[in-house]
């Protein structure tokens, strides 16, 4: 297979022209809209298969972290290459194991902060001072949306704990990570992940981040009994530890919104090990450690 997505950095324009390309070459993926960014762009779902309950995995919610949204691509890739020429994918069928099921992939959630984190300034429009003034002129560290708001803060769960977690480090408003927002789902990034789960059935759910090659599984009352066991599946496959967020990462993602609203199992895979943002050229190496649990969390 010559290899449409390959380890680099890739701002909006060329992520998009990515799923373009995939999308051409695998027209059984179904390409949705799922929302727009503060700064309009686009927010694409891309789904395989279609089912009464869908697996659903998103990437890219911090800046920093967009290494997750081509690691995403490149297993997105290689499933379609497995179901068109009808072969397994980690001693998988793809065929049979997406049979009576659907995958949904959400590349990037945040692509205005990935940009801003990999551009600079010329991501940044008319509000470049502002920003800049925020990051103290370090671009590279922003993780939050254009807003400033950090979107695995933005999410109903637990928030208003996470906020006095928060101010107790010192953040009441807009900053490059942690400032939660000025209320839960505040931003239009937020919703169109909420959006997207109230309107199709997510058996279960996995949110990409970066770095520490471990996996949280668990949040509150409302954590299923067969998550934990899900989780060590995923650990063996990858090698990757199980692990509980502690202090000022439990509360306001993705994942524990998930769990809280729906009572189904969700999932925070950290991938790779060293210091954000990872470089572009170890997504390769990243992602084949971790295929095996994709392919899992896709089917099973």
């Amino acid at each position: 297979m010559k290899a449409i997505v390959k380890p680099m950095e890739y701002d909006f324009f060329a992520r998009q022209k990515l799923i373009d390309e995939i999308c051409k070459e695998y027209p059984f993926i179904k390409r949705m809209v799922i929302g727009k960014s503060c700064m309009g762009k686009e927010i694409t779902a891309l789904k395989i298969g279609s089912a009464e309950q869908y697996s659903l995995i998103t990437a890219a919610y911090h800046g920093m972290e967009r290494i997750t949204s081509t690691i995403l691509l490149m297993f997105l890739e290689d499933l379609a290459f497995s179901i068109k020429n009808d072969l397994s994918i980690e001693g998988v069928n793809a065929i049979r194991g997406l049979s009576g099921r659907g995958a949904i992939f959400v590349p990037c959630v945040n692509p205005d902060g990935c940009d801003i984190s990999l551009l600079g300034k010329v991501a940044c429009g008319g509000d470049a001072d502002r920003i800049s003034r925020l990051c103290k002129s370090d671009f590279t560290r922003w993780n939050a949306n254009f807003r400033g708001v950090d979107i695995n803060h933005n999410f109903d769960a637990d928030w208003c704990n996470l906020r006095e977690k928060e101010r107790n480090l010192g953040i009441y408003g807009p900053a490059p990570t942690r400032y939660g927002g000025p209320k839960p789902e505040s931003e239009p990034e937020t919703k169109a992940i909420v959006n997207l789960c109230k309107k199709v059935q997510i058996r279960h759910a996995v949110a990409l981040h970066t770095q520490g090659e471990v996996i949280y599984w668990k949040f509150g009352e409302n954590t299923p009994q067969r998550s934990k066991r899900i989780a060590e599946i995923f650990a063996t496959a990858s090698g990757y530890a199980l692990d509980v967020p502690i202090s000022i990462a439990d509360g306001g993602g993705f994942k524990d919104w998930f769990i809280e609203r729906f009572n189904r199992p969700a999932f925070t895979f950290e991938m790779g090990l060293g210091k954000n943002p990872l470089p572009a050229e170890n997504a390769e190496e990243i992602y084949l450690k971790a295929r095996e649990m994709l392919t899992l969390a896709t089917i099973i």
